[in-house]
């Protein structure tokens, strides 16, 4: 089996039309403008250049919709990165950060042709949820000066220590500027409530347009990139990035390896989760072994051109999609009006002000932490579920984010075999055997078989732990099907975990979006308690979970059949109805 198969091979393949090619262009371009003020927020907060940025977002753009295994993925720096690679650029030096790109692409090539990116499937949810509230939580501190207009002397050096952080910015809270503050609180204000207008065009273009003109008419004293930085690339030759090849430090290859596999697996991670939710958009199916290849490419070129690492961006894919972009040409479009904007406009970036860019970062990690299911999730989850959650949390935030997914990883499988462990019966069966003698020891009394399906009902009989290893297999099953009525079966789930919750709280959504009942028929104290306390049985409701199949076969049928004496009914009054005006 072809394990590389890029989407733009197979968009040719179908046939591509001139008016997919219009609504690409539209989509490219509102997108590649709107790539702008977060490639050079991304790289600053980084603490790397703000060309870095911006030949990130370029080139490996470029290269990911090239090669995606998605159809709509834009691929740039993304916010899940900052707190990575400004911890690298400052232990391992910029030098050490290319090299680590570099390493951490090759891994994901390997990942993507061996046929891996099916295994990060395998990573519990409530490990990804802790992990990105916590970097979501870094980058929101890590904007504090920005946002307050902090000043100190040149020399002082920011404590890279979380709460050691928090002290030096709170010695340092008698220094606000408070038209700095003004500023970074109308970026925010304008970003979150412009999609009231529109939803179009992201927040974040808004902000930066807006606060720019309002420091540049009122002369406002709020730093801005060109009084910080100096310069941002306008001239053809710091459009095209130089080539040049990294220079290796053997004595530090160990620490950086360790970069590039945090690196790999959070590409990985991120990239495949925007895939998935690109897909549920626009209901396509990405290749998640060609996506991780596609990744690791761009991330093995761009360092060469002195970038950072890159991903799958969510926030740009969801823009793309709702602006027309159907195939890779949108994600291509993007890179090369990027390209332009900067060539043509970069000098007008210089006088972007830095708390305006921050205000866009804070609602970057606002959206990133998830903050409503965080809560939810730490209030109705299992208890082994709040604990993977908050190790994983306050390892990112308060000790090292390298560390963090894997010690999560750990605890959740560690709880996961205590589960299984608490799942293993010794009481003897014989006395079950003997009752079934008399008639056969081999038939199941409630065998789907031996009863009546109604026409427009679906049956799905889930065996086993319903837990976050078996939710794919569940999701693959039920795709794209449409039904009046979905029976779930689930006298032989055991066990539930907060994936498998989702799960079902993902089915009902999609269900009331095509008028399906969901039937619950069996389901045993366990995955009963947990759903209970999650809401899930609230939003199923009581008269929709049944003892047995023998009794939820008859409750289908009786809705199926009213759907039909309505349609009847219908189709009746609109014969009369023509009957009538013809009279």
């Amino acid at each position: 089996m072809m394990v590389f198969r890029p989407q733009m091979l197979l968009v040719f393949r179908e046939g591509y039309t001139l008016r997919q090619f219009f609504n690409d262009l539209i989509a490219g371009v509102i997108v590649g403008v709107v790539a702008l003020p977060l490639a050079i927020a991304f790289g600053l907060a980084s603490g790397v250049s703000v060309e870095q940025g911006i030949y990130t977002a370029i080139i490996a753009g470029f290269i990911v919709s090239l090669f995606s295994g998605s159809r709509v993925q834009i691929g740039g720096p993304t916010g899940a990165f900052i707190v990575v690679v400004y911890g690298i650029v400052q232990t391992q030096g910029i030098q050490g950060l290319w090299v680590a790109t570099i390493l951490a692409g090759i891994l994901l090539v390997i990942m993507g042709l061996s046929g891996m990116g099916n295994l990060i499937k395998y990573i519990p949810y409530p490990v990804t949820l802790g992990f990105t509230a916590g970097i979501a939580v870094i980058i929101a501190t890590s904007q504090i000066p920005e946002l307050f207009g902090f000043c100190w002397a040149a020399d002082a050096n920011i404590p890279s220590e979380f709460i050691a952080k928090l002290v030096f910015f709170y010695k340092h809270s008698g220094t606000i500027n408070i038209w700095a503050t003004a500023i970074a609180a109308l970026s925010i204000f304008i970003i979150l409530f412009s999609p009231r207008i529109t939803k179009r065009v992201p927040g974040s273009l808004f902000a930066v347009l807006i606060c720019t003109l309002v420091v540049m008419l009122f002369r406002l004293p709020v730093d801005t990139i060109g009084q910080t930085l100096g310069h941002v690339p306008t001239e053809l030759r710091l459009g095209i990035p130089q080539f040049s090849v990294p220079e290796i430090d053997w004595s530090k290859i160990s620490p950086i390896f360790s970069a590039a596999v945090t690196i790999a697996m959070l590409g990985a991670i991120e990239s495949l989760l925007s895939a998935v939710v690109a897909d549920g958009m626009i209901g396509t199916k990405h290749n998640s072994n060609t996506e991780l290849a596609a990744q690791g490419l761009a991330n093995i070129v761009v360092p060469f051109f002195g970038g950072i690492p890159a991903t799958g961006a969510i926030a740009r894919t969801a823009t793309n999609i709702r602006n027309g972009g159907r195939t890779p040409i949108a994600g291509l479009i993007h890179a090369i009006t990027l390209f332009v904007v900067v060539l043509f406009f970069g000098k007008y970036a210089a006088k972007i002000p830095l708390a305006a860019l921050a205000g866009i970062l804070v609602t970057v990690a606002i959206d990133m932490s998830q903050y409503r299911l965080f809560s939810k999730v730490v209030f109705r989850a299992p208890k082994s579920d709040i604990a993977v959650m908050l190790l994983t949390f306050f390892l990112t935030v308060f000790l090292d984010l390298t560390i963090a997914i894997p010690l999560g990883l750990i605890l959740a499988s560690f709880l996961f075999m205590r589960r299984m462990e608490g799942m293993f019966d010794t009481d003897s069966v014989d006395h079950r055997l003997h009752k079934l003698c008399d008639d056969d020891p081999d038939e199941d009394p409630f065998a789907l078989r031996l009863f009546e399906v109604p026409d427009d009902v679906h049956v799905y009989e889930i065996h086993g732990p319903f837990f976050f290893g078996a939710a794919s297999k569940f999701q693959a099953a039920i795709a794209g099907i449409r039904c009046r009525v979905i029976i779930l079966r689930m006298r032989n789930v055991p066990i539930m975990d907060l994936t498998g919750v989702n799960v079902l709280e993902e089915l009902l959504e999609r269900a009331a979006k095509n008028d399906t009942t969901i039937f619950l028929t069996a389901v045993r104290p366990q995955p009963m308690n947990v759903m209970k306390k999650y809401g899930i049985l609230e939003k199923i409701g009581s008269k929709n979970v049944f003892n047995t199949i023998v009794e939820a076969l008859p409750a289908a049928a009786e809705i199926v059949e009213h759907d039909l004496t309505v349609a009847k009914t219908l189709l009746a009054i609109e014969k009369n109805k023509i009957t009538t005006t013809k009279t």
